[in-house]
């Protein structure tokens, strides 16, 4: 049985029911990096990543660092820096299987975003990866993109949810923090709170690069 009660099962039936793209929506779409696309990716600081392995299974990866940390090669190939994390690579395990990705390029502060489609691959390229060197650390891998699909996406989103806006902010203590929360979905015997605490903090002051 399906988790809901009224699915949609054809383009035709949605179709139907929100009607098609307008003209600009469809003539947006390009094939590689022009100016424009380079001064965006050059000014972001994150970008959301997402793949999806052969078993249809998806994720959803946010990369971010100092702004243009995102290597343009040129007009069809960008450079993701891998940098130090929690090693589940879970985006780059996909890409093994599946080389299709997705991604979307933020810029604080702007409501619109850029969205890049193409296919991709784990490199170990050294000269890039040397373009890519931050606080004198050069990174082992990178997440190599052919560029296939380019577009400006509108703000709407973003109007609607006011992410930029500090008045609509939920309050700093609105949810507990990581460490409570992991502390509590884990329950571990061997470790505490304050040692989850203690271990997040050293790891966000000591081991970002």
């Amino acid at each position: 049985m399906d988790p809901f009660e009224h699915v949609v099962r054809s383009e035709g039936e949605l179709r139907e029911l929100v009607g098609t793209p307008g003209a600009r929506s469809l003539a947006k779409e390009h094939a590689s990096l022009d100016a424009h696309d380079r001064a965006f990716i050059a000014l972001s600081s994150l970008v959301l990543i997402s793949t999806s392995g052969l078993d249809g299974r998806c994720d959803v990866s946010p990369k971010g660092d100092a702004p243009g940390f995102v290597l343009v090669v040129d007009d069809h190939r960008l450079v993701v820096p891998d940098r130090p994390g929690n090693k589940r690579f879970d985006g780059m395990r996909n890409l093994l299987a599946n080389p299709h990705i997705g991604l979307i390029f933020l810029i604080p502060g702007r409501d619109e975003t850029l969205r890049v489609n193409g296919r991709a691959c784990v490199m170990r390229d050294q000269p890039l990866l040397e373009r890519c060197t931050f606080q004198g650390k050069t990174p082992q891998l990178g997440i190599g993109v052919e560029v296939e699909e380019v577009y400006l996406h509108c703000s709407k989103a973003f109007l609607r949810s006011h992410l930029w806006d500090p008045r609509h902010w939920p309050a700093a203590n609105a949810l507990p923090s990581m460490a409570c929360m992991l502390f509590d979905q884990i329950r571990p015997a061997d470790m505490t709170l304050q040692d989850y605490e203690r271990d997040i903090a050293e790891g966000n002051a000591n081991r970002l690069y």
